[in-house]
Formats: C-alpha cells, structure tokens, sequence
C-alpha cells in the first residue's frame, strides 16, 4: 500500500471520490480532513496510483498508543475491486488486526469481506448498520480546512443552508472540554475512560456546535468527527421537541459548506426522532447502508 501525502495527489483522489457519491462518503469525508490540516492525524493509503483499486484511512500507526481504543483506532474503506480489497484483508500490515479498531465503509462487499476475515482470525466484530443521510446542497471545491483561501468564491446556495432561529435564553457556541463529562454520560456508546478520551480528542481538533442555557450547561449539540461526519448530537430530554438539533445541524453545515465537504449523517434506522430532526433540515437518505463494524481481538 502506497500513503498518499502530495497535496496533489489527496486532491485527485478526492475529485475521484466524489464521482462515485454516496458509497464513498466516509471516505471522502476522511481524505479531505487529512487534506485539511489532518487534526486527527489520519493517513490515507491506496493499493496504487494513479489508478487505484482499494483506498484506505486510518488512524497513524504511531497515533494508536492503546491496543483496545477501537473509538480512535478507526478506519474507511473503498473499493473498485473487491478481490483486491479481500487481499488487502487477508495481510496483517495495513489493518493492524492485533488491535480494536473500528471500519467504516457503504458497500456490502466491504462488510461481508471484513466479517468473513475477522472469524477466520478468531475476533469479535460487532456491527452497526446506519442510514446514511446527505444535504443536497451544493459543495464549493478546492476549500481549505483552516478557512483560508479557496478555488472558487462560495456557492451561493449557502444562504439556503438551514439557519434555524437560536431559542430566547440560549446561546450557540463550541462545544468546550468542560462539556465532555456530559457528552460522554449522555452517548449511548460512552460512559468509559476511553470513549471520554475520544470526545476531549474531537472538540479540541474538530467543530462543533451547541446550545447553551444560561447557566452554560449545554442543551443540545453536534460534533464533527475524524471521517467529516456529522456525529454524537444529542439534545437533554427536557429540551426534545424545540428543534434544536436543527439550530446545532445547521451552523456545523454552513462550516462544511464553506470549506467544500459532503454534508451527511449516518442515524440508526428505529432512531425515528433522530430521523425526523435531520430530515427536517433538509436531509435526505442515501442508498445502501452505512456500515460501522468495531472489531476486538479476544483478549482486548
């Protein structure tokens, strides 16, 4: 496997991903926050270039300090060829099979092949199957992360994307540190050492967006994560039925829009209020289905 550093190439790739939406969107949405900054110091690795069968992300080999943070240790797939990708499965290097991770990919090659090479290695794979949701709206090129020069001026449509009215008495803000014990109580995948340790690490490389009360305690709110995902957003039960994740969704969206990348979300199918608040803001659903498998070796 090649690594793809050259600013160049990262944007080729990218311009080669988006002509096969919506079964590359973790992908894409991984190679242009590398291309951006890279703030979680992620790489992005093909099976050849320029004419590639197999792309894979993943965290940096010396950025996976624990053996069991699968919340970290992650990793998108895509293909054009599924006995390549099958190969690439079948070695241990470009993987890392000895340790947690979790893969992330739209194709049900990519799922069957992954789950057919942990069983035979012996590890855990759990899988979760979300419905992929994508904003139409259209997406500037050649952005930079950092919010510095750009190919092209802003799309006009970008006073269309959502700008849901703040509620008296809230505030919009970053999510801070200080949120993060709340955040992790709060996720129905957290409440561990780890799973705090992956939060901290989001917001403080990634945006976000919350609603503030008054007494600064956070309401409702969304984080970006490593793969450009619109992710973790949640509102307190008291605060339901206001539509402020729709106030959250739409200011993180404005800060994809500007900067060139895909605007989606993967939500679990029986998630019917998740569902309905993304739809309202003008998401749509994607075809086929938005894999995430976490695979443990037995001792971790």
């Amino acid at each position: 496997m090649l690594i793809l550093t050259c600013p160049g190439h990262l944007r080729r790739l990218e311009e080669a991903l988006r002509r096969s939406l919506p079964a590359t969107l973790p992908v894409l949405g991984t190679v242009m926050t590398v291309a951006r900054g890279n703030p979680a110091s992620h790489e992005v690795l093909v099976d050849s270039w320029p004419h590639f069968s197999v792309v894979l992300t993943r965290l940096r080999p010396e950025e996976n300090k624990d053996p069991g943070d699968f919340y970290t240790n992650q990793l998108t797939a895509y293909y054009r060829d599924e006995g390549a990708w099958r190969a690439l499965l079948g070695g241990t290097e470009a993987v890392g099979w000895t340790r947690a991770f979790q893969i992330h990919g739209m194709q049900e090659g990519l799922y069957q092949a992954v789950r057919e090479a942990a069983d035979a290695k012996g590890l855990r794979v759990e899988t979760y199957r979300y419905q992929a949701l994508l904003s139409p709206r259209a997406i500037p090129v050649g952005c930079v992360w950092g919010g510095g020069a750009h190919a092209g001026p802003p799309h006009p449509n970008l006073s269309s994307l959502p700008r849901s009215r703040v509620p008296p008495g809230l505030r919009l803000a970053p999510v801070s540190p200080s949120h993060i014990p709340l955040l992790n109580a709060t996720w129905a995948f957290g409440g561990n050492t780890r799973s705090r340790r992956f939060l901290l690490g989001v917001v403080q490389a990634l945006p976000s967006a919350c609603l503030l009360a008054p007494h600064g305690r956070p309401v409702s709110w969304s984080l970006l994560d490593p793969l450009g995902t619109l992710s973790h957003g949640y509102t307190l039960p008291a605060w339901r039925g206001r539509g402020l994740s729709g106030v959250t969704l739409g200011a993180l969206g404005r800060v994809l829009h500007a900067r060139g990348f895909p605007i989606y979300c993967g939500v679990l199918p029986h998630n019917t209020p998740s569902q309905r608040a993304v739809r309202a803001v003008g998401f749509l659903p994607q075809p086929g289905t938005f894999y995430t498998l976490v695979v443990t070796p037995p001792t971790q």
